[in-house]
């Protein structure tokens, strides 16, 4: 009797084993997607996810920091990050996240690649980054735009996890437009001493463009992980 007690557990143990290993190998051969990243980071109070693409590692949502002032009036260096919302109402950028001048986001620095308003150990991307970004993307906006955005053939399909947002733009005389139309990442990169380079994306077509405006003009911050 004693014989067949102890059978009985040897055999449930190596059952209890089998199982633990056929789930060991199904997590091997289901692993959490490559441009999935775990991280997160706590900023000015508010969550940011990330999603690593190639060998870059952005913030999943737009940057929304600082105190929103009226899309007429042009940021000061008062120590204070300002930021513009669309019609002028703080519920878009909770949605859209802020719309920053360029020496605002910047923090008032000119390095190119500088950490300006992002959290420390990130910064503003460079020309050369969206670049790197645009060639891992095949240039395919649509693979960066977040399910939602866009329509026809430049509907998102947010394949690479990027969740990119139409969210337009703050134009030099005080109006914001272009929301669920036209979206701008700001560069830290200076084209000349009026002109950043930002990337661009439109809501009918699947292109990405590296364009450049004004530095009084009102874009989306993406935040990159320093990698050096």
């Amino acid at each position: 009797m004693k014989q067949k007690v102890v059978m009985k557990n040897v055999i449930y143990l190596i059952l209890v084993s089998l199982m633990v290993f056929t789930s060991c190998k199904k997590d091997a051969i289901n692993p959490i997607s490559p441009s999935e990243d775990a991280l997160t980071v706590t900023y000015s109070g508010k969550v940011y996810h990330t999603v690593k693409i190639g060998k870059q590692t952005w913030l999943k949502e737009n940057l929304n920091v600082g105190v929103m002032i009226d899309s007429l009036q042009n940021p000061r260096n008062n120590g204070t990050v300002e930021k513009y919302c669309y019609r002028n109402d703080t519920a878009n950028c909770t949605k859209y996240g802020g719309l920053y001048q360029w020496n605002e986001a910047m923090a008032y620095d000119t390095v190119n690649g500088a950490r300006g308003i992002c959290p420390t150990g990130w910064h503003i991307p460079t020309k050369a980054e969206f670049d790197s970004l645009l060639l891992e993307v095949h240039y395919n906006s649509n693979s960066i735009k977040a399910v939602g955005q866009g329509t026809g053939s430049g509907a998102g399909t947010d394949s690479s996890g990027f969740s990119a947002l139409l969210a337009g733009y703050r134009l030099s005389f005080g109006r914001i437009d272009y929301l669920g139309r036209d979206a701008g990442f700001l560069s830290s990169t200076e084209r000349d001493a009026a002109s950043p380079y930002y990337m661009d994306l439109w809501s009918t077509d699947s292109g990405i463009g590296i364009g450049y405006g004004y530095k009084d003009f009102g874009y989306s911050i993406r935040c990159l992980k320093d990698e050096w």
